[in-house]
């Protein structure tokens, strides 16, 4: 359960993000020890969050990351994550991107369509090397998200399709600068039921077949993130149920002797551990209808004007008052800057704290200075 420290808040020019180490540092403890049961590898999704102290209390806990970008491997290798836990991830990597991914011996390329494929070929011959792949394949498993955040279907830009692979396995061994390690999944993000990665292990086991019917062997099996937190209680449940995520996969995976499952998490990792701190800049009274106006908006936290995303909204001046019914607001010049509509609330005066929870993961990466706005800034719990 997080705590804010209200009075040492008040002397701190809004808006900013608050970090809660102490949660962080126990969501990290639980995924270790949960994932360690099975011998699973984990890597943090760093487009999650990608700020320094998280990442490096992050790396502090043995995790390796996921990057889909070069400037994402270049912060992961600055803040202490070994080349050889680094995972390369994206439908669009750039020649210096692989390049760099090259130059730094990482773990492994996951590979989303043949012409990707050929030119890490192309780039790997000319730097001397073999690149370590895995084949995103894109499994067509629903998993019943946002459609935004839907990856895993025929209609996503993401993976390679089934009706693809044969011709790029079979184009791939010929490839003298190619070194296959395995398979690669992502199906969605903010996952809740369980069932949908139940289904992709199933589908998991009937690619093994495949593969191993063309004697190859996929040693990396890689079944990306998505794993859902719990916007609405997040005092209850602060850490996600990772026992049971990972107990899925021991239960359904049909693994071979010798093969390695890989995780991406993201979300669930540090979402809980993060709050937007806003203030109140007015209460104004529309048609049947009443406006909190804050000072943060969709800059500073885009998801629920992008995703149509709920956070709870916390009164922090005033948490015990008599509860109204408002529209919380951004100060934006766009009508979807909005955090929440018909939200009932402890009454909101001018200059009351508000925290918007579970603003870890998405929230601060993706801050924008649209209307030239300045950047929030960044407090954490150990430090205020």
């Amino acid at each position: 359960m997080t705590v804010f420290p209200n009075e040492k808040f008040k002397g701190l020019t809004t808006p900013f993000y608050y970090y809660d180490m102490s949660l962080l540092d126990e969501t990290l403890t639980f995924i270790k020890r949960e994932s360690q049961k099975y011998g699973f590898h984990v890597h943090y999704a760093i487009k999650a969050n990608a700020n320094d102290r998280i990442l490096k209390r992050i790396c502090q806990h043995d995790f390796g990351v996921d990057c889909v970008s070069g400037n994402e491997m270049r912060k992961a290798l600055e803040t202490g994550f070994p080349a050889d836990g680094i995972v390369f991830a994206g439908v669009g990597k750039t020649d210096w991107e692989i390049e760099l991914g090259l130059e730094n011996d990482i773990a492994c390329f996951n590979v989303e369509s043949l012409a990707e494929l050929e030119v890490i070929n192309q780039l790997a011959q000319k730097a001397g090397k073999k690149a370590r792949v895995a084949f995103r394949i894109n499994p067509n498993v629903n998993a019943n998200t946002h459609h935004y955040i839907t990856t895993g279907l025929d209609e996503n830009k993401f993976g390679i399709g089934m009706s693809e692979l044969d011709r790029v396995v079979g184009r791939m061994q010929q490839m003298k600068y190619i070194h296959f390690q395995g398979m690669h999944f992502h199906i969605g993000s903010q996952i809740t039921d369980l069932d949908n990665f139940k289904e992709l292990c199933l589908r998991i086991n009937e690619l093994q077949g495949w593969f191993l019917s063309r004697h190859l062997f996929p040693k990396i099996i890689n079944v990306g993130g998505g794993f859902g937190v719990d916007y609405q209680n997040p005092d209850a449940n602060a850490v996600p149920d990772f026992s049971s995520y990972f107990k899925v996969f021991k239960d359904f995976l049909d693994l071979k002797s010798n093969q390695e499952v890989h995780f991406e998490l993201g979300r669930s990792v540090v979402a809980q551990c993060g709050s937007l701190i806003s203030r109140v800049l007015y209460v104004k009274e529309g048609v049947k209808k009443r406006f909190a106006i804050l000072d943060a908006g969709m800059t500073d936290l885009i998801r629920p004007a992008l995703y149509q995303a709920s956070h709870k909204i916390e009164n922090l001046s005033n948490p015990n008052g008599q509860r109204e019914r408002y529209d919380v607001v951004g100060p934006i010049c766009e009508s979807s800057d909005s955090f929440g509509k018909a939200l009932d609330l402890p009454e909101l005066k001018r200059a009351d704290l508000v925290a918007i929870r579970s603003a870890g993961a998405y929230g601060e990466v993706m801050v924008s200075r649209y209307n030239l706005r300045d950047e929030p800034s960044t407090h954490y719990s150990d430090t205020i």
